[in-house]
């Protein structure tokens, strides 16, 4: 990108040399400079049929296309089946296979009936090799059966805010039965969920995983190529079937910038999603706006016995243009009786003189200094 900056700067360098020597004749001059140095600059763009580049931070969209297309987007539904297994508390317990696995077909980590192994081994094999066999063993093991396991799914989707899918397997096979239905916007909004556990993260971020069981030695080496194409990635998952065609989710973090990449359909994928995040840290960074806790409004002189606190805290991804018109437009609601810890007004993030982002401000009453032994005499004395 910084080529095409410094390309465009030439053609206006030109562009006014030509104004002083040419004068009337610039129009002419003017199409021929323009069919040797276009005035292009580099974008964002995948060969996608659908993608999306989030900062999982904030929920803002930096790239969008078609993000709200649904259809099967096969292995990359697991990020469901993983995070569901990193939550359920069971991570340590040891798993004994059973005969569920005799369902599976397609990638597997080829486990066996009788083998024993910890349902974090199951998840390894199930992030890093897209093991449908272990997708069902999590599967039995956390909810009892498949369909118990199904409805988590779905009722985590909604619960998240997902609302333009619905789950019905584990593992996201779409041939013998319905595959998991979902958008790229969706995904993104899991992948950026899921990202909040660290255990998640560092499982999704493992380049190579070994095992010994009862039954077998395992070596898994992790399917994401990104995790060795680009330096600040940092997990996601990989995604085929015929129906659904390659699907592919990845995160990146670079200067507290936490951005995640989706594609559906895409033949060109992973160099697509190293293409977003390196355009996307070029021109954007993280920017801290609201911390959580205490929110000194110093303007207010109304509530001078009480102090505000905000509860969220909010950071976003922004140009360094984008930064220069943000500003905080506060709202605050004036009581004579004030409830302890009620919302009492609102702060709103503007940007250009729209509504970025909001949060609620809530009011307590000032702490009351604590005076030490000598000042308490001094009181005494001089009160």
């Amino acid at each position: 990108a910084n080529k095409h900056k410094y390309k465009y700067f030439f053609v206006l360098f030109c562009l006014f040399l030509t104004y002083i020597v040419l004068g009337d004749d610039m129009k002419k001059f003017l199409i021929l400079l323009l069919l040797f140095f276009p005035l292009t600059t580099k974008a964002f763009e995948t060969s996608a049929k659908a993608g999306i580049l989030m900062d999982m931070d904030s929920h803002r969209i930096l790239y969008s296309k078609n993000i709200h297309y649904t259809q099967s987007v096969a292995s990359i539904s697991k990020i469901m089946t993983g995070i569901l297994a990193v939550e359920s508390g069971k991570m340590d317990e040891i798993v004994t296979i059973g005969k569920e696995i005799y369902q599976a077909h397609g990638s597997g980590i080829y486990i066996k009936e009788g083998e024993k192994l910890t349902l974090r081994d199951l998840v390894y094999g199930l992030m890093l090799r897209s093991g449908n066999d272990a997708a069902l063993a999590i599967a039995t093991f956390v909810s009892g059966s498949k369909e118990k396991f199904v409805q988590l799914m779905n009722e985590k989707a909604k619960e998240i805010g997902m609302l333009e899918t619905t789950f019905h397997n584990p593992h996201g096979l779409d041939d013998e039965e319905e595959g998991n239905i979902s958008s790229a916007y969706d995904m993104a909004i899991l992948t950026s969920y899921a990202s909040q556990n660290k255990e998640y993260l560092k499982i999704v971020g493992t380049k190579k995983y070994t095992l010994k069981t009862n039954k077998n030695t395992y070596v898994w080496h992790n399917k994401n190529k990104l995790l060795t194409m680009y330096p600040y990635a940092t997990g996601g998952k990989t995604g085929y079937t015929k129906k659904a065609k390659r699907t592919l989710v990845t995160t990146a973090s670079y200067k507290n910038l936490n951005l995640v990449a989706v594609t559906i359909n895409d033949g060109n994928d992973f160099n697509d999603h190293k293409q977003l995040f390196e355009e996307a840290y070029e021109n954007y960074q993280s920017y801290s706006i609201l911390e959580k806790g205490n929110f000194p409004v110093y303007s207010d002189t109304y509530y001078t016995d009480y102090r505000f606190k905000i509860k969220n805290k909010f950071s976003a991804a922004f140009t360094k243009e984008e930064r220069k018109n943000l500003y905080l437009k506060i709202d605050l609601l004036k009581k004579r009786k004030i409830k302890e810890g009620e919302k009492i007004g609102t702060v709103s993030v503007m940007l250009d003189d729209k509504i970025f982002h909001k949060e609620n401000i809530y009011i307590y009453e000032k702490e009351k200094e604590k005076k030490s032994f000598f000042s308490k005499i001094k009181d005494f004395f001089y009160d």
